[in-house]
Formats: C-alpha cells, sequence, structure tokens
C-alpha cells in the first residue's frame, strides 16, 4: 500500500457537525434529536442494533434525505439537501450492499467517483478539445494513484464483477476517495468478510485517517469497530445513547441491555420499535426507485 496526497485540514478542527437532526417518516421518527461531531483526523464509530436508525443518520448527513429538523455542517457550512453538492463539498460515502458497475474496469469504476472534481463541459467533451484531454489525462492519474494506494493498481483493467469480493469493497472506497473527500462515511465496510480480509480493510481505513481524512463508520463488528475508533456512539430507536471511548461504551449497562434486547428505562416497545423499521424500509424503497445511476451519494442501502 502506497502514500497519496494528503489533506491540509489540521487535526482536531471539526469536519462534521450535525446538530438536533430529526427524521420522521408521516408520523413516526426514525431519528431523534441527534448530536454528533467529526474532527479531523479523527476515526468516530456509530453503532446500534438493526432498525437503530443507523443508515437513516448516514442519508442526513449526504443529502439523500432532508432531515425534518436540525442542520448538518461541513467544516462550518451548512450542507445543501442535494447529494452531488455534498459530495462536491467534500463528504463522500459507501454503501453496506456492494454497488459498483459491473461490467465496467476498475479504472473505470474510480473514475465515475473523480465526475465532481472535474469542470469541463458538455462541448469540450464532444470536440475533444485541448482542455479536455488535458482533464481527463489527470483524472486518470489520479485514479491509478488511488488503485496503488489500495493495492489495485495491477487489477485496473479487470472488470468489476471478477473481483473478489475483498477487492470489490476496496474498489467502493478508492471510488469514493477519487471525490477528494475531507470526510469518508462508511457503512459496513467489513459485512460478509473473513477475518483476513477484515484486517486488511482495518490496516486501509487506518491509512485513510493518516492522510488526515476523517471517518465515519457504521459496523456491526464490535471487535473491529472499538480496535479502529477513536470514538463511538451508539443509536437504539433513532436516539444517541450514549458516545464516548470504547471502554466507555463497552462498560454501559444500557448498551449491553440495547443489543441483548431487555428494556431499559425509556426504552421503546417493541410495535414502535418495529413500526419505525418499517418506515424506514419504505423510505428507502423509494428512494432507490428514484435512483438512476449508483454514484458515490446518489443511492439508498436497504436494510
Amino acid at each position: 500500500m502506497t502514500t497519496m496526497t494528503k489533506t491540509d485540514a489540521p487535526t482536531g478542527t471539526t469536519v462534521l457537525d450535525a446538530s438536533g437532526v430529526t427524521m420522521r417518516f408521516g408520523g413516526l421518527t426514525a431519528v431523534r434529536g441527534v448530536d454528533l461531531t467529526v474532527n479531523a483526523g479523527e476515526i468516530v464509530g456509530l453503532i446500534g442494533p438493526n432498525g437503530a436508525g443507523k443508515t437513516t443518520f448516514f442519508n442526513c448527513l449526504t443529502g439523500l434525505y432532508v432531515p425534518t429538523e436540525g442542520k448538518v455542517s461541513y467544516k462550518g457550512t451548512v450542507l445543501p439537501p442535494k447529494p452531488h453538492l455534498v459530495t462536491q463539498a467534500g463528504i463522500a460515502r459507501t454503501f453496506q450492499n456492494i454497488r459498483l458497475f459491473a461490467n465496467m474496469t476498475v479504472l473505470e469504476n474510480v473514475l465515475v467517483g473523480r465526475h465532481t472534481r472535474t469542470k469541463e463541459g458538455l462541448w469540450s467533451a464532444l470536440l475533444r478539445l485541448p482542455g479536455y484531454k488535458k482533464a481527463e489525462n489527470a483524472s486518470r492519474e489520479r485514479c491509478m494513484e488511488l488503485l496503488e494506494f489500495i493495492g489495485l493498481a495491477d487489477k485496473a483493467d479487470h472488470l468489476a464483477r471478477n473481483l473478489p469480493y475483498g477487492d470489490q469493497r476496496k474498489l467502493e472506497i478508492a471510488r469514493a476517495l477519487a471525490s477528494d473527500p475531507g470526510l469518508l462515511l462508511l457503512d459496513e465496510p467489513t459485512a460478509g468478510m473473513n477475518p483476513q480480509e477484515t484486517r486488511v480493510t482495518e490496516e486501509l481505513i487506518f491509512a485513510i485517517r493518516d492522510q488526515g481524512i476523517a471517518i465515519l463508520v457504521i459496523e456491526h463488528d464490535m471487535r473491529f469497530i472499538f480496535n479502529l475508533c477513536d470514538r463511538v456512539a451508539v443509536l437504539v430507536q433513532g436516539e444517541k445513547l450514549v458516545e464516548g471511548t470504547a471502554p466507555v461504551v463497552q462498560g454501559d449497562e444500557r448498551v449491553v441491555a440495547a443489543y441483548l434486547g431487555t428494556p431499559f428505562e425509556g426504552a421503546p416497545g417493541a410495535e414502535e420499535a418495529a413500526e419505525v423499521e418499517a418506515a424506514e424500509a419504505t423510505a428507502a424503497g423509494t428512494a432507490k426507485a428514484d435512483t438512476t445511476t449508483p454514484t458515490t451519494t446518489e443511492e439508498e442501502d436497504t436494510r
């Protein structure tokens, strides 16, 4: 794994500031008043049982959903509720279910993620003007740099569908990195991986962090998340239950109860929990139906 161009955000600077984020679907509340910050050079984990609202919260951060209440700011600027504008601002994401262009090459998939950083217009592309050729060459060079960084440069001409599962996961990360983000959102990056692939992914995420990119990650593998993250926030039925270092979160009895299914004071009932999860699933289906191309921010992930 080689290094890549390092971002210039000072460590400790607030990159993401989500304040009072609430998302309602009709009369059901999937996310309620969640506050979360991510600083430059930091890895923050987001965990919780199935149906806790983690992906819904991610969708609020990336413009797929417009929060019913609250605001999301990136480096002090409130984000517009448009996925492509969020990407342009500096936030990229991956999805729980792999969403690659199966019949395109590895390099072409990464080039797709580069489109928000190219400035050439339609006529320049159609007429193959010098400015377009220069931009195209620069994009290819940058994407090859990313493939070298994640260890897939030797497979640049392979079709994405022919890659092993672990390499497909890495390719999705490379495509997200192609937009030169200051914040990378990873939705279950080790889902379906074996222990060796999980270790490789952990090393890759650390390497990305070392380049100055802040990371927010959803994951169900507790050992992975607690080894990886500087801080961990726990969502239970759309509300942030606790946030802190790994020992703080692991030692909280409410977190243990939430994962074991044991009711704790103020916990929602099973019927309410089922209604919220169903509302999230319905919204996910609607968003997916409205999507035409699987770019790094313009998709919905279903649970």
